[in-house]
Order: structure tokens, then sequence, then C-alpha cells
């Protein structure tokens, strides 16, 4: 089965870049997995801290990702796969696209702040030629309707 991967992070982007994934999966009779990235600089401490830090990264992720799995079962009928890696975000979204031969597409939401669209969509825009899969740039302020008008 195809699958669409998104980036789940803070941003408001994400938002959307779930929704087209969700969207275009169950259109599509393919699936969504949601791929977190927990940055090395959070676990710089020692090692009983940084095991703790690590442990309430993985708890705010999941949390996270239960509210958009939810609305994804709910709403579209997918029911979203969760991968949490650890490390620099770019590294580890290329990895998980590279070894997961089931992702088809990466679909990523770019920011509307007048700084750019983001530095994950700056960064794998760099990339883009030599990835093994398309990647999908959502803006970050459609609006659900056209979301749903575009998929």
């Amino acid at each position: 089965m195809r699958k669409f991967l998104v980036v789940l992070d803070d941003s408001r982007e994400c938002l959307n870049a779930m929704r087209f994934a969700a969207m275009r999966a169950a259109k599509s009779g393919g699936g969504v997995e949601i791929l977190a990235v927990i940055p090395p600089e959070e676990f710089n401490h020692w090692i009983g801290v940084g095991d703790i830090m690590r442990q309430e990264a993985r708890e705010r992720i999941e949390v996270h990702f239960e509210v958009f799995a939810k609305w994804m079962r709910d709403r579209q009928g997918i029911d979203p796969e969760l991968v949490i890696r650890e490390g620099e975000p770019l590294t580890e979204i290329l990895a998980q696209v590279n070894e997961d031969p089931e992702v088809g597409v990466l679909v990523l939401g770019a920011g509307t702040e007048n700084s750019g669209p983001g530095p994950l969509v700056t960064q794998l825009s760099k990339n883009s030629g030599t990835l093994p899969v398309p990647v999908t740039i959502v803006p970050g302020d459609l609006s659900k309707e056209r979301l749903e008008a575009i998929t």
C-alpha cells in the first residue's frame, strides 16, 4: 500500500499537511504514516534526566498524534501509523523515506510567515531532485474547503 508520510511538529502548517495526506489517502486507497522526530539537543543532560526528558517527549508526541489519528479515523476512515525517531529532523526524514518502501509521497506544510516556508521545506526542496519519492508542499493558509476541493 502506498503511504503518505507527514511530519508531525508544533507548527500551524502541520495541520494542513495532515488534512491533505488523510484526504488523499482516503480517496486513493492509501495510508498515512506520521513521523515525529525528537531532536538530540533535548537530551544534552545527565543520563537520568535525559531519559526522563526522552520519555516525556514521546508521551507528548503520542498525545499530539492521537488528536490527528482520531480525526483521520472518524472523518476519513484512515488509521494512521506513528513513527518516532531521534536525531536531526532532515536526516531522520530522509532515512524514513529511504527505509520504508511503502512511502510513496512526502507531505510537508509550508509556513505563511515572511521568513519563508519553514526550515524543513527549504532544506528538502534543495534535496528534492535526489529523493526517491515526490514531495507535496501544502500551503499553511489553505482553507478546509479548498483542501477538500484539491484532494
